[in-house]
């Protein structure tokens, strides 16, 4: 559909979406684009009560509300874009509230529970190193799994142990790593002669896929009782900063996270770990 084609390269365009975001608004929009054409409707006329019947039916589907929410903003947005280019004479969506969602606290790992998982990895071989340097990165720089892929050998500045980081938006930030990380990098990188830093055997470079799989991989027998993933180890980054005394803003840039109140969601890890201390160390 050419408005959705031209909405979506607006997105990447001008906008500098990432591809993740431009795969989730096609997704969603079609969605919707797909619920109209199954009443014939279209898209360029409709009204209040084709919008109300359209979340009744989301939440038939039993959709999270998260997932509800995150349809509404891409068909604000959508419809926004419309609006501006004269296709539509109003944007109803202006007018829709996304449903309230419960903000679950982050899972995270005790240092115990990392070391657990570090002291595991059979670093013998050049993809075991890998595994070893993959943890140990996510865990020093905090960065999404997405980000983590694509940095290349050429980002990395040994002189200062630092990485150039292209996040979401096409957003640069710089990251950085400690000494466990560098000694495992100098390792590693004594091995591979690629491009990319993260790779297959082969070369080839891993997919989001491949990471979460290797994460799944070198836990499944350890018996932790927190659920482990690629953004596990993001989150236990930015708990482990906050509980140590790092500023929120700071790790904010860490994060690249756009708004405060993305990191905000952290302190309240911390406030319970307090809250936690507390409770065992005072007696009354």
């Amino acid at each position: 559909m050419p408005d959705l084609n031209n909405f979506l390269e607006y997105l990447s365009k001008e906008l500098n979406y990432s591809e993740n975001t431009e795969i989730s608004y096609r997704e969603d929009i079609t969605n919707f684009l797909n619920y109209l054409g199954k009443n014939n409707i279209d898209y360029k006329f409709i009204d209040g009560q084709i919008i109300r019947d359209y979340l009744k039916y989301l939440d038939y589907a039993k959709l999270k509300n998260s997932t509800i929410a995150r349809r509404i903003s891409a068909l604000r947005t959508f419809y926004n874009y419309l609006l501006n280019k004269n296709i539509v004479s109003t944007n109803l969506f202006n007018s829709i509230r996304n449903p309230k969602i419960e903000r679950k606290l982050p899972n995270y790992l005790s240092y115990e529970e990392l070391a657990k998982i570090l002291d595991n990895i059979d670093i013998s071989t050049k993809m075991g190193l890998r595994n070893r340097l993959l943890v140990e990165m996510f865990y020093a720089t905090g960065c999404r799994v997405s980000e983590m892929i694509d940095i290349k050998v050429s980002d990395i500045n040994k002189s200062n142990n630092s990485i150039r980081i292209m996040g979401k938006g096409k957003k640069m930030r710089i990251v950085y790593f400690g000494e466990y990380a560098r000694y495992y990098l100098d390792k590693y990188l004594s091995l591979i002669d690629t491009e990319y830093l993260f790779t297959h055997e082969s070369g080839d470079k891993l997919s989001i896929h491949d990471v979460e799989y290797i994460i799944s991989d070198l836990v499944k027998n350890l018996a932790l009782k927190t659920h482990v993933t690629p953004h596990t180890l993001r989150h236990t980054f930015a708990t482990h900063l906050l509980n140590n005394g790092a500023d929120i803003k700071t790790v904010q840039e860490l994060l690249g996270h756009s708004s405060l109140n993305t990191t905000g969601i952290y302190t309240h890890v911390s406030n319970e770990r307090i809250k936690e201390v507390y409770r065992k160390t005072f007696n009354r």
